[in-house]
């Protein structure tokens, strides 16, 4: 669905909005490939002028997906082990995206758990974003693939949600941004969110 000045509305999140907006919107949503999946627990938010960013050096061949137009998915490979999904927002040539960390596993339970491996905990099949990747079956064929098609579903969020911030993981630059966002009290969260001080 466009919106009437060209953005993307889909699933009650606006992918032309700012990063952050962008990622906590995310929270709740649920998201299918192929019709396995969950509710978007976790996310993150980056941006171009952000240096813990891949969109901060520039188009890249590797990051071109992340400069595309909003509301695809930009798909990169971590330590060289883990395929993580991003959504693209902003417009395109921006290089803004949302990385998302974890899921509440409710569709296709025995793929999932078939995928990281047999893996019982139902806790543990999506608490982070390499294991999004694996147990969704997500490859660079993934890449730039628009979340309004097949083998994407993004669905609205269901009631009212109730989101944390704080400070994203596993960077060593901007680690003071609060653009990690997360399911108040869900078990399902890559890592527990520091109470407020």
């Amino acid at each position: 669905m466009r919106r009437p000045d060209g953005g993307a509305l889909l699933a009650g999140v606006d992918f032309m909005a700012d990063a952050p907006q962008v990622a906590r919107s995310l929270i709740g949503v649920l998201l299918l490939v192929d019709g396995v999946g969950g509710r978007i627990v976790e996310t993150e938010a980056y941006d171009r002028e952000d240096p813990a960013s891949h969109s901060h050096v520039g188009p890249r061949p590797r990051n071109a997906s992340m400069f595309g137009p909003p509301a695809h998915v930009y798909v990169y490979r971590s330590y060289g082990i883990h395929w993580c999904m991003n959504f693209v927002c902003r417009e395109a040539g921006h290089g803004a995206g949302v990385l998302i960390r974890a899921i509440e596993p409710l569709f296709g339970l025995d793929l999932l758990r078939e995928r990281r491996g047999g893996l019982l905990d139902d806790r543990l099949l999506c608490a982070g974003p390499g294991r999004v990747g694996q147990a969704l079956g997500i490859t660079r064929a993934h890449d730039g693939l628009p979340l309004n098609a097949p083998p994407f579903e993004l669905r609205p969020a269901e009631g009212s949600v109730n989101v944390v911030t704080g400070p994203r993981i596993g960077i060593s630059k901007a680690v003071e941004l609060p653009w990690r966002f997360g399911l108040a009290g869900s078990r399902h969260l890559s890592k527990p969110f520091r109470p407020p001080r």
